[in-house]
């Protein structure tokens, strides 16, 4: 059952009847019907085609409510107010946004829709990521205000095949390349027929694709997409990861978007957000009068209010404990809660003036899920402009300086980032006790099973030597 009004971004997605048209000559036979859980994988269903059109199209359908209360390796855990045992895990609606509706290029005469996730009688659930997002976008609409985003998402590929990987423990990978390629262009050749596979399948998908180009670890790369609102760079987001690991693994090939895999750098995803007014009209930048212009107050606030929720909203940025091993210095990920302007090594980086101007949210890693980051990021904001927050001044120089140590530091592990969260007035005040409650026990559940592990670390040091 649809539950949106909203308008298809462009008209390379499919509206209902080019979807009939196209079923009824043969070329889609199946319709996906997904959402994005917790940790931001697509999850949800494969339909025949004619029985999406007849019965779901209306009706709509349904799954488990487990599915957002369950760790990465699918189990059902403990602790969460949403679904349990006790009350016997009962269903939830998927209901259909169908301005996602479009053609999956790689997937052999398949479309897929993208829905929210709803109590049976159509009510909202609260900690579903879409709509924590949704919740956070509400807010700025009733203030006129709607929100362009930006991802930029960074993977490393490899030759080696997704089974071959897990058979060998994924160890001794073979990397699509063998050294440095950042902005390469002999390097990012090495790697396009893969690359190019994924820009144009992205593209015939509805996505708006700018470039691709190396990163600084082996095999690792970056295609980017042009801005859009919020929610339809989620939803492309959420896409995109899902498409580049199936078009790797229909070529034999695979990759990876933890945040960091290796010794080396790690893999980032820079969150980019503006505001704008509904009708289009600039909110972070005052192009009035004769000069120049500038930030406006509300933009010097917004960012006040980013910086100042950082430490607390930490755990929706980075929400693995992998995630804390990017933070390193010098590493280009951030360790310092800082702005400046055009500054790599500060968490928030303003760029752009005009219309351009934007922030730059470097906090965020490749497992990130874009839904829950970027409600963070407007929520923050908000903060900062309902409480009337004061932008300190631009860090100047080096973030990662040792020897500044007045600035707050981003949260190390996952357990400080859990505690910071767990306790926030500012995230319960934004979010809900639900919301708040519900991540924490995520976290919690990632926490135990890590804590459970013997690491290849612990076996290397201790195994003969200890």
């Amino acid at each position: 059952m649809s539950t949106t009004t909203r308008q298809a971004p462009n008209e390379r997605y499919l509206g209902v009847d080019a979807l009939r048209a196209e079923v009824a000559r043969g070329e889609i036979d199946t319709v996906v019907v997904a959402f994005t859980d917790m940790q931001g994988r697509l999850q949800g269903k494969r339909m025949h085609a004619a029985y999406f059109l007849e019965h779901v199209l209306e009706q709509g359908t349904e799954g488990c409510n487990y599915l957002l209360a369950v760790d990465v390796e699918m189990n059902t855990v403990d602790g969460y107010a949403l679904t349990s045992w006790a009350s016997g895990y009962g269903d939830l609606e998927f209901a259909l946004d169908l301005a996602t509706l479009r053609r999956l290029p790689y997937e052999p005469g398949a479309a897929m829709v993208q829905c929210d996730m709803v109590q049976l009688d159509h009510s909202p659930v609260a900690p579903s990521p879409r709509t924590m997002l949704t919740t956070q976008l509400d807010r700025l609409a009733e203030r006129g205000l709607v929100a362009l985003a930006g991802t930029e998402l960074e993977f490393i590929a490899f030759q080696t095949s997704y089974e071959d990987a897990w058979r060998s423990g994924y160890r001794d990978l073979v990397p699509v390349n063998q050294y440095n390629v950042d902005y390469s262009i002999l390097g990012g050749g090495r790697a396009e027929p893969l690359l190019r596979e994924i820009r144009n399948a992205m593209y015939a998908a509805g996505m708006d694709v700018e470039s691709a180009k190396g990163e600084c670890n082996l095999g690792q790369h970056e295609i980017g997409f042009l801005y859009a609102d919020a929610l339809t760079t989620a939803d492309n987001h959420a896409v995109y990861k899902t498409a580049a690991k199936q078009i790797a693994a229909n070529r034999g090939q695979s990759l990876t978007f933890m945040a960091k895999f290796d010794e080396r750098e790690g893999s980032s995803c820079h969150v980019h957000l503006s505001l704008r007014g509904a009708d289009g009209s600039t909110t972070f930048w005052d192009s009035s009068g004769s000069g120049q212009g500038g930030r406006t107050k509300e933009y010097d606030s917004f960012i006040a209010g980013l910086l100042a929720t950082m430490a607390d909203f930490t755990l929706l940025y980075a929400p693995n404990v992998n995630s804390y091993k990017r933070f390193a210095a010098g590493s280009f990920a951030p360790t310092t809660i800082a702005w400046g302007e055009d500054n790599r090594t500060c968490a928030v980086r303003l760029v752009g003036h005009g219309k351009s101007a934007r922030l730059e949210n470097r906090v965020p890693g490749g497992d990130v899920n874009p839904y829950l980051a970027i409600a963070a990021m407007i929520a923050g904001g908000l903060h900062g402009i309902d409480e009337g927050l004061e932008l300190p001044p631009a860090l100047v120089g080096n973030a990662y300086d040792p020897s500044d140590t007045a600035l707050p530091k981003i949260p190390t592990t996952l357990r400080d980032a859990r505690d910071r969260w767990n306790a926030s007035a500012v995230a319960r005040a934004c979010f809900g006790d639900e919301v708040v409650d519900h991540y924490t026990n995520m976290a919690d559940v990632e926490l135990k099973a890590f804590d459970a592990a013997v690491t290849d670390w612990e076996l290397r040091r201790s195994f003969e030597r200890m």
